[in-house]
């Protein structure tokens, strides 16, 4: 049991900090990627808080913000969303949060961050107890996520989230807050999400060595599909596939709940090494070509349409070598194809296709090359748009694009919170299933 209360004090020791930072009024916002790493640091109005209606628990509300510091630099040390150098991405991170703060002329000591790595795992967890009295209360919720029976996820991996997204009361489903409710019975849907713990390891120790506090952390694919999604597609069923530089982050979203996430290993950046070798160019050259030319959908005019690569080698003939903007095409197009068919795999082991609605929004640096629009439909199907995200006060015109989804929806994460199964008052009572007495050991050892 002391292992629960831990886990349990650690979590809300997190909370407690995130609540502090809100309070204060700054807090700092990283998305830590393969291609870059974005801090945006927003101002809070601490003496605004409003009861959402969406959540039950303690953390359940929105508190007004603005962006008062962006700043963005190229990633280093990391390799598909982790962590491989830790001393370059500490770099990295100095740099992109010094940055901001010279924006916002004030400084943090609190981030909330997100990552795209860690091989994320989806599981759907049910628990049902019977309520002690005739109205339900907290406690009775407590008491029905108690009674999940938590699957052993493996030594090496830890619970990222873990959100009650459905409960039932008799033979009602669908209710978003069963308290005050009169009946017999109730159950819990819970989604948890598990990742590789080196990975939230590393991150943390590259934060502590830029005198940081981790203040809440989180899933890419997760926050962007809160920046990106529109409200409707949230409620009736959509998926989020998140395109970044080493990932391709997939969130699936229902009853404005994520009930399923995963991660497909590839990237924009691996479009890039394909043109840099098929092209025998330098990477940064293929990136220039990427993004300036590329493509995925070619036209005759493409064919005409030469392309000079450019190059630093010193021999002429070599650096003045042209390419058709249709052999660029060929190079890009199959790994894109590739991505978009990993994607519509990890769909079909979902069971997306019993949705409602069957909406998917691309975002992420990568949806941006052009034709993704016409080319994404033909493989994961007719509702497919290009999702830009939210608009968010004082946020800069050049972070607005798809690129700054996650960050914008981890904002919008740490001003709305949704409830997580550690905001509520566990009974003490209550035995917990092994593996869950082992979950996130690292909150114990790092907060």
């Amino acid at each position: 049991m002391r292992m629960l209360n831990d886990l349990y004090q650690s979590q809300r020791s997190m909370r407690a900090m995130r609540q502090a930072a809100i309070q204060r009024g700054v807090v700092a916002i990283l998305d830590v990627g393969t291609s870059k790493i974005a801090c945006l640091i927003l101002k809070f109005d601490g003496r605004e808080r409003v009861t959402s209606g969406e959540g039950i628990g303690a953390m359940a509300g929105q508190t007004k913000f603005r962006v008062i510091g962006a700043a963005t630099t190229r990633s280093r040390g990391i390799e598909l969303g982790e962590t491989c150098a830790v001393q370059e991405t500490e770099r990295a991170i100095r740099t992109a949060v010094q940055a901001a703060q010279k924006m916002a002329n004030c400084r943090v000591d609190h981030v909330i961050a997100c990552l795209s790595g860690g091989q994320p795992r989806s599981y759907g967890l049910a628990g049902q107890v019977n309520i002690a009295g005739d109205v339900v209360t907290e406690t009775d919720i407590a008491h029905a996520l108690a009674a999940c029976d938590v699957p052993d996820y493996g030594a090496d991996r830890e619970i990222l989230h873990a959100q009650p997204v459905n409960f039932a009361l008799d033979h009602r489903s669908g209710l978003i807050d069963p308290r005050d409710q009169i009946g017999q019975r109730l159950a819990c849907d819970l989604h948890m999400l598990t990742v590789d713990t080196p990975v939230i390891e590393n991150l943390i120790y590259c934060l502590r060595r830029c005198d940081l506090e981790l203040a809440g952390l989180a899933l890419s694919s997760y926050v962007s599909g809160i920046a990106a999604l529109v409200e409707d597609e949230q409620e009736l069923g959509a998926a989020c596939v998140d395109m970044g530089g080493g990932t391709a982050g997939l969130s699936i979203f229902m009853k404005r709940h994520m009930i399923y996430a995963d991660t497909v290993r590839l990237g924009g950046v691996h479009v890039t090494q394909d043109i840099s070798k098929g092209l025998q160019i330098g990477v940064a050259a293929a990136e220039r070509l990427k993004t300036f030319h590329g493509g995925v959908v070619a036209t005759g005019m493409d064919d005409r349409e030469m392309i000079e690569i450019g190059g630093e080698t010193g021999d002429w003939e070599h650096d003045r070598r042209t390419v058709s903007r249709a052999e660029l095409i060929g190079i890009m197009r199959p790994r894109v194809e590739e991505i978009l068919e990993e994607v519509r795999e990890r769909l079909d082991a979902a069971g997306f296709e019993h949705l409602p609605s069957q909406q998917i929004v691309l975002t992420g640096g990568a949806s941006q090359i052009p034709g993704l629009d016409t080319l994404a439909p033909k493989i994961l199907g007719q509702q497919v748009r290009i999702g830009r995200p939210l608009r968010v006060h004082g946020l800069p015109q050049a972070a607005t694009g798809t690129s700054f989804a996650s960050a914008v929806g981890l904002s919008l994460f740490a001003a709305h919170p949704q409830d997580e199964f550690w905001d509520f008052e566990m009974p003490a009572d209550l035995g917990a299933p092994r593996s869950l007495r082992r979950a996130m050991k690292w909150f114990k050892s790092n907060w």
